[in-house]
């Protein structure tokens, strides 16, 4: 059973920053995908950041670009968001997820494996 623990939210003023982590366990196949995903109050669950864990390449929202920066260390089996420049609307659960499922997003299919979330608000 894939088992996805992020850690790292928080609150922080507008132009503050903050590091999310995921470690992943519990694989039986091989995934090539982790990404981070997000949900406002009201608002629909959208992607924020996917990494192909093969060739690292890696894919963000157009929001987030120049502020987010995802990372793995697959020693750790974690993945990483380095979020700077956090604006007020930022601010959302932020769920980690692994590969599979029937969505696709960026060339990785996502929707059958998150985390518990971690909540980051930013204040203005």
């Amino acid at each position: 059973q894939v088992q996805l623990v992020e850690s790292g939210g928080g609150s922080v003023q507008a132009g503050g920053s903050l590091r999310l982590s995921c470690a992943a366990s519990g694989y039986t196949y091989s995934s090539n995908c982790r990404g981070w995903f997000r949900q406002a109050p009201g608002k629909e669950r959208e992607a924020v950041a996917v990494i192909h864990t093969d060739d690292r390449r890696t894919y963000y929202t157009t929001s987030v670009k120049g502020r987010f920066t995802i990372s793995q260390d697959n020693a750790k089996n974690t993945v990483y968001l380095q979020m700077n420049s956090l604006k007020p609307e930022d601010t959302a659960m932020y769920y980690c997820a692994a590969e599979g499922g029937s969505v696709w997003y960026w060339g990785c299919l996502f929707g059958f494996y998150w985390g518990q979330g971690t909540q980051v608000t930013v204040s203005s």
